[in-house]
């Protein structure tokens, strides 16, 4: 498995992580097979999504907002709530094919590390994701 760190701008951030996530893979010397991609936080997110407009990162910051607004009446003290709720609904990992040590993603997605209660120096995990052929004797 690898660290790697990162950092956020604001209390909602969508940093790209694509460049740090196939950095991660060549220097795993992976070739073929997938990674996980993790994020070890309860305030944050990692899911994969267009990259090449960004209207569509500013679209999925105020549909969040709107369906789970930053105040509430939440019980949870530290008054994050909101951004734990959000973290819960976009996930705290992907799965992401590698094929010739390139991440096979689609034409315009990219891999968003999601910031809910930012700005932050977040980490996230890049590991390598055994297949079935190498559970085979």
């Amino acid at each position: 498995m690898l660290e790697r760190e990162l950092q956020t701008h604001g209390r909602t951030d969508f940093v790209d992580a694509t460049g740090l996530v196939s950095a991660a893979v060549a220097e795993l010397g992976l070739t073929d097979g997938a990674v996980l991609v993790f994020n070890p936080h309860t305030t944050a997110a990692v899911t994969i999504n267009e990259g090449a407009d960004p209207d569509v990162v500013r679209d999925l910051t105020v549909a969040l907002d709107r369906i789970v607004p930053w105040q509430d009446g939440y019980h949870h003290a530290e008054g994050n709530a909101a951004a734990h709720i959000k973290a819960t609904m976009c996930g705290s990992s992907v799965a992401v094919i590698v094929q010739g040590g390139r991440l096979q993603l689609g034409t315009w997605q990219k891999i968003w590390f999601c910031e809910f209660d930012g700005p932050r120096r977040r980490r996230l995990w890049v590991q390598p994701l055994a297949s079935a052929a190498d559970a085979l004797p």
